[in-house]
C-alpha cells in the first residue's frame, strides 16, 4: 500500500519564550517562532511511514501569514516532500482555520491527515477534530502508535487507566500525542534540500469566526501559602478554622 499523507503544522511561540501582555494583546516582538512541537511529532510520524514504504508522498500544510513559511521549511528539512501555505486572516479562530485547512486538504485528496492533537500556544485542541468533521472523515485523537495496512489505520491512544486501540477505515484524520515519537533534527543536507522543495501559496477559504478574543491577561500571581505549626490536634483545629472562616470552604 502506498499512501499520500498530509500533515497540518502550525507556527507557534517558542515554548521557552517569556510571554508578555501589552494593552490586552500578546507582545510578540523579539519572540522566536517555531513549529508546534505536537505537529513536529506528526511530521516525524509521516516520515517514518515513508521510510517503512507505507507512504509515498508527504505534503505539509500550514494556515497563517507568510511567517508560517518557516514552519513549513522546517518540516521539509526534516524530510517532507512539499508544502502548502494557506493564507488566512491573523484573527482567524479555530473554526475559520479548520475551514481553510480542510479546503486545501480536500484538494490534495490524501489517504491520511496527520496533526498534533493540540497547539502549544492556544491549547484549544480543536482544529484536527473540526477538519475531520468538515471532511466527513473518521478521527482518532491523541495517538501514541499507528499501523496502517489493508485500507485501515489501527492506533493506540492514552485512556484513563490504560490504552485504547481504535481501528478506522482510511482516509482518516489522526492527531498525535507528543509521546508518539522523538522528532529528528533537520540535517544540513535536509536544510539545503528544503530550499529547493516546492511550496505553493493558496488563499484560504473565508469563514466567519465563531469566537472573538476580547483581550488576553496573565493569571494573578500566586499568593504565599499558609503554614500552620502546632501539636496535631491544635493544628487541625486551626486548619479547620482557617478553611471555614478565611477561605470560606463549604463544609456541608
Amino acid at each position: 500500500m502506498t499512501l499520500k499523507v498530509v500533515v497540518c503544522v502550525k507556527q507557534t511561540f517558542d515554548t521557552e519564550a517569556k510571554i508578555e501582555i501589552k494593552d490586552g494583546k500578546i507582545a510578540d516582538a523579539g519572540i522566536n517562532l517555531i513549529i508546534n512541537p505536537y505537529d513536529e511529532v506528526a511530521v516525524e510520524g509521516a516520515i517514518q511511514l515513508k521510510e517503512k514504504g507505507v507512504a509515498t508522498e508527504i505534503v505539509v500544510v500550514s494556515a497563517g501569514s507568510d511567517k508560517a513559511m518557516d514552519a513549513i521549511r522546517t518540516a521539509l528539512a526534516m524530510g517532507a516532500d512539499r508544502g502548502i501555505l494557506v493564507t488566512i486572516d491573523a484573527a482567524a479562530d479555530e473554526y475559520a482555520r479548520a475551514v481553510a485547512l480542510a479546503e486545501a486538504i480536500k484538494a490534495e485528496n490524501p489517504d491520511i491527515v496527520l496533526a498534533g492533537h493540540v497547539a502549544a500556544d492556544d491549547g484549544s485542541s480543536q482544529v484536527p477534530t473540526r477538519i475531520a468533521e468538515i471532511l466527513g472523515l473518521p478521527h482518532i485523537n491523541v495517538i501514541t502508535s499507528l499501523e496502517i495496512a489493508g485500507g485501515k489505520a489501527v492506533a493506540s491512544s492514552e485512556a484513563d487507566g490504560g490504552t485504547q486501540v481504535t481501528e478506522v477505515a482510511i482516509p482518516a484524520v489522526i492527531s498525535s500525542q507528543v509521546s508518539w515519537n522523538e522528532p529528528r533534527y533537520p540535517s544540513m543536507k535536509g536544510i539545503m534540500a528544503a530550499k529547493k522543495k516546492p511550496v505553493a501559496t493558496v488563499a484560504g477559504k473565508a469563514a466567519d469566526n465563531k469566537t472573538k478574543i476580547v483581550e488576553f491577561s496573565l493569571p494573578a500571581a500566586k499568593q504565599a501559602g499558609v503554614k500552620i505549626e502546632d501539636e496535631p490536634d491544635v493544628a487541625a483545629a486551626k486548619l479547620a478554622d482557617w478553611m471555614k472562616n478565611t477561605v470560606k470552604v463549604d463544609v456541608k
